[in-house]
């Protein structure tokens, strides 16, 4: 596993609702693991909720033909759920929940948001790399 996973905004197009979205967030292995159980055995229509849903009614629904089966069987293991459901925004991590270099998706928010840690160490990994990128200017 590198240094640093490639994590960042990529711009749309043609997505009229949005413009930026973010790309490969390193997800904490136990959080995707979690999720996964948590959702196995609910029911979706899609394997990418990124795009393809029927916005006709207004709100986002199955496209037509579309089967409705088990998380688990869109998604048979926690890393095709975590990587695929919106299309890579996050990248399952080989990292632990305490190693401040991955996402936590559920935290107790009085104990402090440890993503901010997380924000701030990939920040300043991608500053530190920029001029060898030609990122920043003189």
């Amino acid at each position: 596993m590198s240094a640093h996973p490639t994590w960042g905004l990529i711009r749309q197009v043609n997505q009229s609702w949005r413009k930026e979205r973010i790309l490969n967030v390193p997800l904490c292995k136990e959080d995707c693991e979690r999720w996964w159980e948590d959702c196995r055995t609910s029911y979706t229509c899609k394997s990418n909720w990124q795009k393809g849903w029927n916005w006709t009614s207004g709100i986002n629904e199955c496209p037509a033909g579309a089967l409705c089966r088990t998380f688990e069987s869109y998604f048979p293991t926690p890393a095709a759920l975590c990587e695929g459901l919106w299309s890579h925004s996050y990248k399952v991590s080989d990292y632990s929940r305490e190693s401040g270099r991955c996402i936590q998706m559920w935290f107790d928010l009085a104990q402090g948001n440890p993503n901010e840690e997380v924000a701030r160490f990939y920040a300043a990994a991608m500053k530190a790399e920029a001029p060898s990128r030609g990122i920043l200017g003189p």
